[in-house]
């Protein structure tokens, strides 16, 4: 027996070196083809942003709270490289590898320390250790990748049950105000983010995903184990763990509910996720559901793709001609192939945009966006917030110019679509020029109207979240999804309101003096006229605080009470078009407060 065992084990020993040497010339073979970190963008410019700024997303200071056309963000001078916008915060890299962040800090979607609102609308930099070469933003947290392939993250993520956090501290998940880091096990090439999800490429071309996974968005756990509530809880979602693809891939992209991959031999598109309406181009029996691993997408096969982008319910592609494709969900025109009663079931060839190039495009929640190789901005699908940038606040069945106030002589490159606002990132013809004005210099002839105290007060990302969780349908079928939007459709397409200009203001529309103090004691003791009343809604804002502070708090424990205070028509128009009314107000908040850092330029 034990010569057996010895003769056996001799067998086994040489057996075993035969099979590993085999694996080990299969790796230098591949080492030659192993993906590289990349550098930073090198066209440098400016950040222009348009749509709905009432959290300080649009970088444009206080006054500026929505805008139909793109605006100069100019704090944050001439020297950016690329930028994104989040559900309710932007994120722009500059060339020397700093970030910048600016809009909604309730769950540390900034990556710094806020102390008020004004600081968190004001562009200011978020400290990393290494310089950054690429950057991600999702509806409530950021990323970037550093110059060594590190993965830095920060804010949270979110699924029907409310804020997941971040990372796991214990056995919960928690938020995270500043960057930490994310490990993957190797260094990072890419990043994308979704809506609640992060996805990270590998130098080896391994993929690797956490966040929300309740619509398949992760591909690498089954639908009873993507939830919080499974066995193994916040530790299965919010730990990157890899994707189990049978070939390397070569480029991940994200939206906001699905993944696409495509492969190492640049032939074949890979995407896992929510695909109710077909949007990610996987047809027959797995169209209409979620899909919880990754398939091969049938409607690419047959092209050769540069890039992808993926709204809630649709999705658009760009063929190496440059040529763009829409597929998905029809609603409010995002697909840009005119008034038409059916989704797109493949994909179609958006006719405005084929005799044109496109080199960048962007998919928000129910719009699109294009760049095109001669300079030309386009976007269609809803624009009730302004969004679309084409100076008006009416939906766009087709592509339709967006227009600049400014820069109109630079060339864009680059487009981005968040929760209700949009950025482009357009090149500087003269990148030494002297950095331009600060926003205070800027907007001073851009003021809209006086905006009352209680239309500042900010809604919670929550509140957002769950607007945008009513559209979100069924993984068995669509029937949910129509049933969740037929309000705001119905709403959204009989109204037929005046462009609005929100931007220009009349030099003579300025709040009256205040005559409360010269009341003499015997008026203040008898019934006031229709004057004094008139007077008393134009009293100083410190009094009009105390109350709109008390309205909140009142308002805070009535979810489903309608919040317009009085003079606020154009916040209750804003909540109408959406089929939601405002239920929350934010809580203020007090964050110790520590130096901020300025925007300069090299």
């Amino acid at each position: 027996m034990p010569a057996a065992r010895g003769t056996k084990r001799t067998a086994s020993k040489t057996s075993a070196v035969t099979a590993s040497s085999a694996p080990k010339n299969k790796k230098k073979r591949g080492a030659a083809i192993l993906l590289e970190i990349p550098t930073a963008p090198k066209k440098r410019g400016s950040v222009l942003t348009c749509g709905q700024g009432d959290v300080g997303q649009l970088g444009l200071g206080e006054d500026v709270m929505e805008t139909t056309k793109f605006r100069h963000v100019a704090a944050l001078g001439n020297k950016i490289v690329d930028a994104y916008a989040g559900g309710m915060h932007t994120i722009a890299l500059d060339s020397d590898g700093k970030i910048w962040t600016f809009g909604c800090n309730d769950e540390g979607a900034l990556g710094r320390t806020t102390t008020n609102e004004k600081d968190e609308g004001t562009p200011k930099a978020v400290s990393l250790p290494k310089p950054a070469v690429a950057i991600a933003a999702g509806d409530s947290h950021s990323a970037a990748l550093l110059d060594n392939g590190d993965v830095y993250a920060w804010g949270a993520f979110r699924d029907s049950h409310g804020s997941m956090g971040l990372v796991v501290r214990g056995r919960e998940g928690k938020a995270c105000k500043e960057p930490v880091k994310v490990d993957i096990g190797e260094p990072a090439v890419a990043l994308a983010s979704g809506g609640d999800h992060l996805v990270m490429l590998s130098v080896s071309g391994s993929v690797y995903t956490m966040g929300c996974g309740e619509q398949g968005q992760l591909g690498r756990l089954s639908q009873r184990s993507a939830s919080r509530d499974a066995r193994q809880g916040f530790s299965a979602l919010l730990v990157p763990s890899k994707v189990t693809l049978k070939a390397g891939a070569s480029r991940i992209w994200a939206g906001y509910h699905a993944t696409f991959v495509l492969d190492a031999n640049k032939d074949k598109m890979f995407a896992w996720g929510l695909n109710n309406y077909g949007q990610l181009g996987i047809t027959g029996e797995k169209r209409k559901t979620a899909l919880y691993s990754p398939a091969e997408c049938d409607a690419f096969a047959g092209n050769s793709w540069n890039g992808v982008a993926a709204g809630q319910h649709h999705s658009l592609a760009v063929d190496e001609s440059g040529k763009a494709h829409a597929i998905g969900r029809c609603e409010y025109g995002r697909l840009g192939l005119g008034d038409r009663a059916g989704d797109a079931e493949i994909l179609e060839p958006i006719p405005k945009l084929q005799n044109k190039t496109c080199i960048s495009i962007a998919a928000g929640t129910s719009n699109s966006f294009a760049v095109m190789s001669s300079g030309e901005v386009l976007s269609w699908g809803m624009g009730s917030e302004g969004q679309l940038g084409t100076g008006s606040s009416q939906d766009a069945a087709e592509p339709t110019s967006a227009v600049c106030v400014t820069h109109q002589d630079h060339t864009p490159l680059h487009v981005s679509a968040g929760g209700q606002h949009t950025v482009l990132l357009v090149a500087d013809p003269n990148p030494q020029k002297e950095r331009t004005p600060t926003p205070e210099k800027e907007t001073q002839e851009e003021k809209v109207e006086p905006v009352e105290e209680e239309k500042k007060k900010r809604p919670t990302k929550r509140q957002k979240k769950q607007e945008q969780d009513e559209e979100i349908s069924s993984t068995s079928s669509a029937q949910p999804a129509d049933a969740a939007e037929d309000t705001p459709e119905k709403v959204n397409g009989n109204e037929k309101k005046e462009p609005e200009t929100p931007m220009e203001i009349d030099e003579t529309d300025k709040p009256k003096e205040n005559t409360t103090d010269k009341l003499t004691d015997e008026t203040k003791d008898t019934e006031q006229t229709e004057s004094e009343k008139e007077s008393q809604e134009n009293m100083d804002t410190s009094s009009q605080d105390t109350e709109d502070s008390k309205d909140s708090k009142d308002s805070k424990e009535e979810k489903d009470t309608d919040m317009k205070p009085e003079g606020a028509e154009k916040e209750s128009e804003v909540a109408e078009v959406n089929g939601t009314q405002e239920s929350e107000v934010k809580e203020s908040k007090t964050v110790e407060a520590f130096p901020a850092t300025t925007m300069s330029t090299a």
